[in-house]
């Protein structure tokens, strides 16, 4: 008991922090939490006075940038609208329908392809290629689980805390393998686009992660996820895309803009505002800082 006292003066969000983390985190404040759970990631103190990374800097927006249009943002199914009004409604994927709860899927009047989402969380998407196959029970079960989660919690990235839970279900594109079509994700700094990154085999056992600059040139990033190791085709509407991504984060210290680009036509996926949550290493270290000079934060 003497040295976990000893422990706690010495170094408090470390050794009592995140012990709290998982046991009580709702008692914890969004900003003794980060420092904790920063302190046990990266084994130094976050610095919130003069964050200098990406990732610290993502923490700082996480606790002083805290504009209500987030909510909007992050939200996949309203910031459809939100796109819709700066770049245009070509750009979005079209909804078929609105559920608040996954008992009013009705498979009835939906098209034979269709994909089922939830607008808070990342991941749980349901694809539907034919009705006569599609278990939708099992569909019903992996929503109703994603709908429960808190994706403010274990992050803290406030905008999820009030963004009002439903499922629903957006148009099949067409040409949509959902194996091969890349998703192409845009860091934007105040309308700059200065790098991104193509993830592709999306739905196998491993995505791969390839990061550019914004001249399509390949760098020498790994995060998460490794390399395709192949040459990957800048799509065709690369410029098209970056001009997009341009004028959705033109007001916004960062924001990544993540796109498709199906038989021709662009479309927006989502709007990220802390990519990976500021929690991900970038290898080799150096980038993190490189990607940090590109936030312009209002300090002292």
């Amino acid at each position: 008991m003497f040295r976990k006292i000893k422990r706690y003066i010495r170094d408090p969000y470390h050794e009592i922090g995140y012990d709290m983390l998982w046991k009580h985190p709702n008692w914890m404040s969004d900003k003794w939490y980060l420092k904790a759970l920063w302190k046990r990631t990266f084994g130094y103190e976050l610095d919130l006075k003069h964050p200098k990374t990406f990732n610290e800097k993502l923490q700082w927006l996480k606790l002083y940038d805290r504009r209500p249009e987030y909510t909007i943002m992050v939200d996949k199914y309203r910031a459809k609208q939100w796109v819709a009004e700066r770049v245009g409604e070509e750009y979005i994927i079209p909804t078929l329908a609105v559920y608040q709860s996954v008992d009013e899927i009705d498979l009835d009047k939906l098209p034979n392809q269709f994909v089922l989402k939830c607008n808070h969380d990342s991941g749980n998407v349901v694809i539907c290629r034919d009705k006569s196959t599609f278990d939708l029970e099992a569909a019903k079960q992996k929503l109703a689980a994603a709908l429960r989660k808190d994706y403010y919690l274990k992050w803290r990235e406030w905008p999820y805390k009030n963004v009002k839970r439903c499922v629903f279900a957006e148009e099949y594109l067409k040409g949509f393998s959902g194996t091969e079509v890349a998703d192409y994700k845009f860091f934007c700094f105040d309308g700059s686009v200065k790098a991104m990154f193509v993830a592709t085999e999306r739905f196998s056992d491993e995505v791969k992660f390839d990061f550019y600059d914004s001249s399509f040139n390949h760098l020498d990033i790994c995060q998460i996820h490794p390399m395709s190791g192949r040459t990957i085709q800048k799509p065709a509407g690369f410029e098209d895309m970056k001009d997009i991504a341009s004028r959705l984060s033109k007001g916004f210290p960062h924001i990544r803009v993540d796109m498709y680009e199906v038989e021709g036509r662009i479309y927006c996926g989502e709007i990220t505002l802390y990519h990976h949550a500021g929690f991900e290493p970038f290898h080799p270290n150096r980038w993190d800082a490189v990607f940090g000079d590109w936030i312009d934060l209002p300090l002292d």
